[in-house]
């Protein structure tokens, strides 16, 4: 699995770290028992500190996506194939995406448009209209 981060971006690597493992298990890049790098392998690919690595993993981990272990490194915990997400993850996702689609319409983009790349991103998962999950 190859991971891009933007070392000039505005947020922070360790979120893109985060942003990008959750974006490739979304794609099914990635499926439970799939393994990343080692923090110190990836920190040296991308010449970072591994605690911001670290830092990444952990969120995963924290957001039950990610299962850490001495022996066998970081491995994928879940897919999209793996059943129902955890209980409270729908009440914490709608609070992220409430404020997301605020800043949309506090930028002033249109409904249809909002709508229309919500349809876009989650047909490039394998998901959205007319297929199940």
């Amino acid at each position: 699995m190859i991971l891009s981060v933007d070392l000039t971006s505005e947020v922070p690597i360790y979120q893109q770290i985060r942003d990008r493992v959750v974006e490739a298990i979304a794609a099914r890049a990635l499926v439970e028992g799939s393994p990343l790098p080692s923090t110190r392998q990836l920190a040296a690919d991308f010449g970072i500190n591994f605690h911001t690595v670290n830092k990444g993993y952990d969120l995963l981990r924290q957001q039950g996506l990610l299962r850490l272990n001495r022996k066998s490194g970081a491995v994928v915990q879940r897919d999209p194939d793996s059943g129902p997400p955890e209980a409270g993850f729908a009440e914490e996702w709608q609070g992220r995406l409430t404020t997301l689609l605020a800043e949309a319409v506090a930028h002033g983009v249109d409904d249809a448009v909002v709508l229309g790349m919500c349809q876009l991103v989650l047909s490039s998962f394998g998901g959205g209209e007319g297929e199940s999950a």
